[in-house]
């Protein structure tokens, strides 16, 4: 497995100036084609390098989206359903070029039902201004990636972070979905009823499916009263073991944690440099939660004496508003603050998920493995459901270097499968884990590889990624 996917052949190639032709005639100069718009269409914050499509088109509401993959489907053209640009597996790369829609000026907050915790929003919507709408009701979108990543991407990856281990993933979050499939018809996948036992769950078979299934133009989300009081922690351990057991005793005794973040001392270390804080450079995790007054006050509390009998230590908690924020700041600034140590590498984000009982295991094989190989690698992790991310900083000018890289990643993966996890917690397949689903999911493969011929005969949405040969 290369570290840098090969470049597609030149877009020449690919002959789509029929589709191009007909995209011009109803769309006029919405239609971008610059080599600035379009290679930023073609590029994540991944590794992976920028692969752009022939065009970029900026849609304004459903009936256009369907316009364009009616289109797209007459004249064989790929369609890549683009956001905010911010997966991490080439999840939006054009690998055989066509037109990117854009889904920037479809970001509009169509209803909230207060009564009912639900909201329905286009995809353009983004998290941080969906929640930003949501305040002055006394709701919120707990999903929190990291980056403000727009509703639809998130719902495409089935997006996870910081919150998960009390609400959830997107597909756990996601109520129905608007989408329009590869013949151009419009489907609705749900109602906003608070279950249905009515048909097959169209809705979590497109959460999670990358674009590759269906383009989403609305998405109906489930909503949470924002919380009386919030209080954050932060407690440091001599061993990755001693983190992690704290973690699985907060799950046994049913403390209702918000978050829970696992990060290694090298994390510590890059963050207090970056950040001019003076954190203790060891196995820290940053803890919040949420609830009541009182309520908050004793979950510390019992997560203090169970850190403490792990040999936790500089057990610190606090509900001011702007302390609680400085720690998450520094949480969410970790790829920033890892990158000024190594000034000329470039961050490799990849993640896996194991059971919660092996993860302390798999940390800590992957921290020697990093360990051996002289690579600068730091590690952190949702580790209240057993997910953590490998920031590789690896200078592409450096040959040996590149290659430990790739053999690292690959037995890191192989690592959390044999301790029968996943070889992404939440940041996709894209066409960068490929190969490892494929060695997740085995004879699995041939149904998901059917389902997608079924949806898209023609292979129009989002090609060569998640599946295979297509």
């Amino acid at each position: 497995m290369s570290l840098i996917p090969a470049a597609p052949e030149a877009l020449q190639q690919y002959d789509y100036s029929a589709g191009l032709a007909e995209l011009r005639k109803q769309f006029g100069d919405r239609v971008l084609t610059s080599e600035s718009v379009r290679e930023q269409a073609g590029k994540d914050e991944s590794f992976h390098p920028a692969m752009p499509p022939h065009a970029v088109i900026r849609v304004r509401s459903r009936e256009e989206v369907q316009e364009v993959v009616k289109i797209c489907a007459r004249t064989g053209m790929p369609v890549v359903p683009h956001g905010a640009g911010t997966s991490l597996e080439g999840n939006i790369a054009a690998l055989k070029g066509g037109v990117t829609i854009d889904f920037t000026e479809m970001n509009e907050v169509i209803a909230v039902h207060a009564g009912d915790f639900d909201v329905v929003v286009q995809p353009g919507v983004t998290r941080r201004q969906l929640n930003e709408y949501l305040k002055d009701q006394g709701l919120f979108f707990p999903i929190d990636p990291g980056a403000n990543a727009t509703v639809g991407g998130m719902t495409a990856t089935r997006a996870s972070g910081t919150n998960a281990v009390r609400y959830g993933t997107m597909r756990d979050n996601v109520i129905n979905v608007e989408a329009v499939m590869a013949d151009g018809s419009l489907v609705r996948t749900g109602r906003r009823a608070p279950k249905s036992a009515a048909g097959y769950d169209l809705t979590r078979l497109l959460v999670g499916s990358e674009g590759t299934l269906a383009v989403f133009t609305e998405i109906t989300l489930r909503l949470y009263p924002i919380p009386e009081a919030i209080s954050a922690a932060v407690c440091t351990f001599e061993t990755m073991e001693g983190a992690v057991d704290t973690v699985i005793g907060i799950i046994q005794y049913g403390i209702p944690v918000a978050r829970v973040e696992l990060l290694d001392a090298l994390t510590m270390q890059s963050i207090n440099l970056y950040s001019k804080t003076e954190f203790a450079e060891l196995p820290t995790l940053f803890l919040e939660f949420h609830g009541s007054e009182s309520s908050v006050g004793e979950q510390a509390e019992l997560t203090q004496e169970i850190a403490l009998e792990f040999g936790g230590g500089g057990f610190q908690w606090t509900s001011n508003t702007e302390e609680r924020n400085r720690l998450w700041r520094a949480r969410h600034e970790v790829a920033w603050a890892t990158k000024r140590l190594h000034p000329k590498g470039e961050i490799w984000a990849t993640d896996v998920c194991v059971p919660v009982s092996r993860l302390a295991d798999c940390i800590n094989q992957t921290r020697e493995d990093i360990d051996r190989t002289g690579l600068l690698a730091p590690i952190v992790g949702h580790v209240g459901d057993g997910n953590f991310h490998l920031l590789l900083l690896v200078d592409h000018d450096d040959p040996e270097e590149v290659e430990k890289a790739q053999a690292l990643h690959h037995r890191m993966v192989m690592r959390a499968l044999q301790m029968d996890g996943t070889c992404t917690g939440e940041h996709g397949i894209g066409y960068g884990k490929i190969e490892f689903l494929e060695i997740e999911h085995g004879e699995a493969v041939e149904p998901m590889r059917m389902i997608k011929r079924a949806l898209d005969p023609e292979n129009i949405f989002n090609p060569g990624k998640v599946i295979r040969g297509l």
